[in-house]
């Protein structure tokens, strides 16, 4: 997934708090950036503006805080992920029944998968 530096420079400017260097955001594994990307793309096509994506971090945050949470920095992008399946099942993108299903399928096939290989879904992640 590509996105423009603009795009990019756009949600940093509207994130305050995405951790970042002098270089950009800093991201401690891929499926990080991968969710980055997901919501400065969403964003560009107008799913949300940064204003009600700013909304809808900031509570998934204080949902995860009130549930023990310690806010060390260290669950950052499962929040952000958090807020990004939320604002696509509320705009209709998919529903909360199809992203449990996918996340389920991603967690059989990562246990298949040997360490240091790609994962892929296969039908058969989808019924286990």
């Amino acid at each position: 997934m590509s996105m423009t530096d603009s795009a990019a420079t756009a949600a940093l400017d509207a994130m305050p708090d995405i951790p970042r260097d002098t270089d950009g955001p800093v991201f401690g594994e891929p499926w990080e950036a991968q969710a980055f990307a997901m919501a400065v793309t969403l964003h560009q096509r107008g799913l949300f503006t940064w204003p009600e994506w700013a909304a809808t971090l900031a509570d998934e945050i204080k949902r995860a805080q009130a549930a023990g949470d310690p806010d060390t920095g260290a669950t950052y992008y499962h929040h952000w992920l958090a807020a990004l399946e939320r604002l696509v099942a509320e705009k209709n993108v998919t529903d909360a029944a199809t992203l449990k299903r996918y996340h389920d399928a991603w967690d059989h096939a990562a246990d298949r998968t040997p360490h240091g290989v790609p994962i892929v879904l296969r039908d058969e992640d989808f019924h286990g």
